[in-house]
């Protein structure tokens, strides 16, 4: 049907996305994954997956309940993915890094202050963090799935941070876009808490930024 997605341009899509990930300083080695919704099920990076590994035919396609065949398992975080997909309709795609500076701030388990206007693209005065749970555990997946009901992203405690977006490459830039600001975040903390944006002040953006070039958080 005219109205399917094309699997082989969304296996190439995210293959592409992976090693551009990783190009751009968000991922290193194995760690992180990416994934595409496709109908009821979704594409995503394999287990154990490389910049240098993955590849259009090597991408796992699973189902939301974790089924999938063929030699290669799907990534550890698949249920995190799932749960994404099957709480919010408007995911199409889903990014999680284990970038170094949202690895730093999560590490002490906090959220990402409103302390930039940039902060607000993700759909709120903040960027929460989810209390840490271990690796491709349904706690983990129903913690961050929450987390993203009014956010387009959220740091994971001691672990890292996942982004959704309405494509592929808008999850990508979500994913980017919280690094830089949780680098420019530990940089200005270097000498002391940088003022956060007033009540007010995130009023008036929140009204500037529906007619923006931003666009909206979904």
């Amino acid at each position: 049907m005219a109205n399917e997605p094309d699997e082989t341009n969304l296996r190439e899509q995210l293959a592409a996305q992976y090693r551009h990930v990783e190009r751009i300083g968000l991922n290193q080695l194995s760690s992180g994954n990416l994934s595409v919704r496709f109908g009821e099920k979704m594409l995503i990076s394999a287990s154990g997956a490389t910049a240098d590994s993955i590849a259009a035919d090597n991408v796992v396609e699973v189902s939301l309940r974790g089924v999938w065949q063929g030699r290669l398992k799907p990534s550890s975080e698949w249920r995190m993915h799932a749960a994404i997909y099957t709480r919010h309709a408007t995911a199409q795609a889903v990014v999680h890094t284990h970038s170094d500076h949202c690895v730093a701030l999560a590490s002490h388990g906090r959220a990402l202050p409103g302390y930039h206007y940039l902060v607000g693209t993700f759909g709120g005065d903040d960027v929460p963090c989810v209390p840490y749970s271990t690796f491709g555990t349904s706690q983990l997946a129903d913690d961050a799935a929450a987390a993203l009901t009014h956010r387009t992203a959220c740091l994971l405690a001691n672990h890292g941070m996942i982004a959704r977006g309405q494509s592929l490459q808008e999850a990508v830039e979500h994913a980017h876009r919280l690094e830089l600001l949780c680098r420019q975040y530990l940089l200005a903390r270097q000498i002391g808490e940088p003022a956060h944006l007033t009540a007010a002040e995130w009023e008036e953006f929140f009204k500037q930024f529906r007619g923006s070039g931003y666009g909206q958080a979904t």
